[in-house]
């Protein structure tokens, strides 16, 4: 039977601390340290982890109750239970490269729970909160949420699907820009699958490009801490891409223009965005309401945080994408067929 709204309700508000549960095991090194040590009593696991035994026995029981741990014999007395992780539930929770790795959210939820009452006054004054004030956890938890795609998915399958484009990339002396590049692991897996090329990623938020240089460490990427503008300088370049970041800038169509006059003549510009419905529909599916969801508390508030702002919110449609790119003097806008998962992948030529 369908919920009741007060039962959706009561069930959110149970995975919402459930998910702050999820950050306290990742933050304090919780699950890790199952998945490496195996089943641990609630006084050997605070010793493991550095933790008061008594906290450790209250995550540990909770963890079992959600169902997210499991307990050998949940009769014993309380410190003689012992919990493990199960198998199936390492990726989600400990494996960053895994494609089910979906602990990052309780990071992001973090983030955006420290600057609630900014996003409040902002809603009241028609201003924005700036994407520095989201913090460290919000950062670290948008650029873990899109690792494993980025690292796998991006040169694995949606690039191979444009063949012009990867064809062009496999050049020895191709250069690739990856404009609002965060923590700069799609830009890393673009310097792994083209070793012959040259790969820059831009961002404008300097903590994230600090921790991208940390991550690229062994490979030839190279990070610029500025917006597109700064590619006007560095191009020509044979394909420039826009990963999952298109929604959040202020100015999208300058973005797009300079990233236009960037490419070298034939090159081609990828933009990754959102796989949300063709038309706004009421009520949505999961997907809809998760990117609603992101966009009142998070996309729309840091983009207003900018002036003059196109406010575009996290979703944005094909229609509106392909309106963007004309303003920008693009002539070509196609959606490639391509599984992406919660992503819709876009040649623009």
């Amino acid at each position: 039977m369908p919920q009741t709204l007060d039962e959706r309700l009561l069930e959110a508000t149970t995975g919402t601390l459930e998910l702050f549960g999820v950050y306290l095991g990742t933050r304090l090194g919780l699950y890790r340290t199952l998945a490496e040590r195996g089943r641990l009593t609630a006084p050997e696991l605070a010793d493991a982890a550095g933790i008061h035994p008594r906290y450790a026995r209250e995550w540990l029981e909770q963890q079992a109750v959600a169902g997210f741990l499991a307990v050998d014999d949940p009769a014993r007395p309380a410190d003689a239970r012992r919990y493990r992780l199960p198998a199936d539930h390492a990726g989600v929770l400990v494996d960053p490269d895994d494609p089910a790795h979906v602990a990052p959210f309780a990071d992001m939820l973090v983030g955006i729970a420290r600057v609630l009452d900014e996003v409040v006054e902002a809603y009241r004054d028609g201003s924005g909160v700036p994407y520095a004030h989201y913090g460290a956890a919000f950062r670290v938890g948008q650029g873990s949420i899109n690792r494993p795609a980025f690292l796998t998915d991006l040169t694995g399958s949606w690039l191979p699907a444009a063949p012009d484009v990867h064809a062009r990339l496999s050049r020895e002396g191709a250069r690739i820009a990856d404009v609002g590049c965060g923590h700069g692991w799609s830009t890393v897996a673009l310097a792994r699958a083209y070793p012959g090329a040259e790969v820059i990623g831009y961002d404008a938020d300097a903590p994230s490009v600090e921790e991208a240089r940390g991550h690229a460490e062994g490979t030839s990427a190279r990070f610029v801490h500025g917006d597109a503008t700064a590619l006007l300088d560095d191009g020509p370049f044979d394909a420039v891409l826009v990963l999952e970041a298109l929604h959040d800038m202020a100015r999208p169509v300058e973005v797009l223009a300079a990233c236009r006059k960037a490419l070298a003549p034939g090159a081609a510009m990828i933009v990754v965005d959102e796989k949300v419905a063709p038309r706004f529909t009421a009520p949505g599916d999961v997907l809809e309401r998760l990117m609603y969801g992101w966009s009142i508390i998070h996309c729309l508030p840091a983009a207003l945080a900018e002036q003059p702002s196109a406010a575009l919110g996290t979703v944005l449609r094909e229609d509106t994408l392909r309106e963007l790119a004309t303003a920008a003097g693009f002539t070509s806008v196609a959606a490639l067929d391509v599984d992406a998962g919660f992503f819709r992948v876009y040649v623009l030529s």
